[in-house]
């Protein structure tokens, strides 16, 4: 017979203790082990997993040749939602199992049940199952959505020994689990959402998959800090994990891929709440410059960030003020603030612009937060117009990486980002002087610079210093 025993395992790691720990020794966490009770059973015993626990569904398959794998399995099954398709590859792959992450009211189970009222309207069987609303809820937020389908089968259930046997008797084509941290493993003495439960369930829900070439799409909670809850393994049993984030405003909803089997991992879908659901945003461009006036302003310049294969036109906006204060402030709002601060060290070296006794502040209009070196350009004319208070051309776009020698350097895929500039209205482009040899653009005007004093002059004309470099305190040699 069975004993129990009391332990203390991490809830971030799934490190496990016979005592309580202020810090966890796996992930150095502090204050994330938490006591759960589990069975001792003997090492002989048959038919039980690590834990202790039954397994409840068998996954094997016999040796086979290379060549004699049929390639039926590897078609595609869209879901109907172009962005959502697109950004996982092209489709579901049967026998995928992806997992959904994101904060509370995002809207995670809304997509969901979008995707799988389209899935169920293309003739595909969905088995919903809900373990943290009624019934009654979810076909209220399906009349809400405008859902009809009848190959849409509902279920209210957080044992997974149920669940699987709803899987057998049903055999879904698609099989939704909303969410993972609210199922637990009939045998397990933990309570749902612990570690041990959660990694459990989840290598059942892939047994399962994989055996029957079932789609499966959990849903996930995130912490406080904004990571996916519970054990870090959970990430590394599903095929696809995608990340739901909105922007500063909350009126966006951005769709991440930090993990993708069956595609790429570094693209990204956008997503705007509205009255019957989230509504594709397809042409980000047009979304983030939808206030664009066309008026000169200092300050101001336009860049093409790339996010994944994405180009989106983005604005970076720039204000420099003097300041009373001894030590001026430097602000980076969707910027990497460490990088501004590089670059305007660089400004002030080579262009000897006095930013000592003033404040900067730099922003990314729309709340993208991209992590693109092309953006460098455009940061520091943003910088110099708004300090010498002269307007940038407003139909024009800057492209490149600022170095510490102040040399413009090549960013990848200009062909594609002066593409979708073209495509936006932009009638000319500043670009690194070594990348013109190699672009062909009719509607643009493309010129080049190959370091940051020859792009201020070509835009801004006129002397590129504030003053001369004996008017700045020198450093005492003693």
């Amino acid at each position: 017979m069975p004993r129990l025993k009391s332990i203390h395992r991490c809830q971030e790691c799934g490190f496990s203790s016979p005592k309580w720990l202020g810090q966890c020794p796996g992930c150095q966490g502090w204050n994330t082990l938490v006591e759960e009770v589990v069975e001792v059973r003997p090492a002989s015993s048959p038919g039980k997993g690590a834990a202790g626990a039954r397994l409840l569904t068998d996954f094997s398959s016999g040796l086979k040749r290379l060549s004699e794998i049929d390639e039926a399995g590897e078609q595609r099954i869209q879901i109907g939602l172009g962005e959502l398709d697109r950004l996982i590859g092209g489709g579901l792959m049967k026998g995928q199992v992806m997992l959904l992450a994101g904060p509370p009211g995002i809207g995670k189970s809304t997509i969901t049940l979008q995707a799988a009222a389209s899935l169920a309207a293309k003739g595909r069987k969905v088995l919903y199952a809900s373990g943290e609303e009624s019934l009654a809820q979810v076909s209220a937020r399906a009349r809400r959505l405008g859902v009809k389908a009848d190959n849409l089968l509902l279920a209210s259930e957080t044992d997974l020994h149920k669940v699987l046997d709803a899987l057998r008797e049903v055999e879904p084509d698609v099989l939704v689990l909303d969410s993972i941290q609210t199922v637990y493993h009939p045998d397990l003495v933990g309570s749902p959402g612990s570690v041990g439960q959660v990694r459990e369930c989840a290598a059942e829900l892939l047994r399962a998959a994989k055996s029957r070439g079932t789609i499966v799409l959990l849903l996930g909670h995130v912490t406080k800090e904004g990571s996916l809850a519970g054990p870090r393994v959970l990430e590394h049993i599903v095929d696809t994990v995608l990340s739901f984030d909105t922007e500063d405003q909350g009126l966006l909803r951005v769709l991440r891929v930090p993990k993708n089997r069956f595609g790429p991992s570094d693209e990204i879908a956008l997503f705007e709440m509205a009255e019957q659901g989230l509504r594709e945003v397809k042409d980000a461009s047009a979304y983030f410059l939808s206030e664009r006036t066309g008026r000169s302003l200092p300050g101001r310049a336009g860049c093409v960030a790339l996010e994944g294969s994405r180009p989106v036109l983005v604005e970076v906006q720039a204000l420099v003020v003097h300041t009373k204060y001894p030590l001026p402030r430097r602000m980076a709002t969707g910027l990497d603030l460490n990088r501004t601060l590089v670059l305007l060290a660089a400004l002030e070296k080579h262009l000897h612009l006095r930013l000592e006794t003033r404040d900067v502040f730099v922003s990314l209009a729309g709340g993208l937060k991209p992590k693109d070196p092309a953006l460098d350009l455009a940061v520091c004319m943003a910088v110099v117009s708004s300090a010498r208070d002269a307007a940038l051309p407003a139909d024009r776009v800057y492209l490149g990486e600022v170095g510490l020698l102040g040399n413009i350097q090549r960013a990848p895929f200009i062909p594609q980002r002066l593409k979708e500039a073209e495509k936006m209205g932009f009638s000319g482009a500043l670009v690194p002087q070594a990348a013109l040899k190699d672009l062909r653009a009719a509607g643009l005007t493309i010129d080049g610079a190959a370091d940051i004093v020859a792009a201020v002059a070509r835009e801004l004309g006129g002397n590129t210093s504030e003053g001369p470099a004996e008017n700045y305190p020198e450093e005492d040699p003693q």
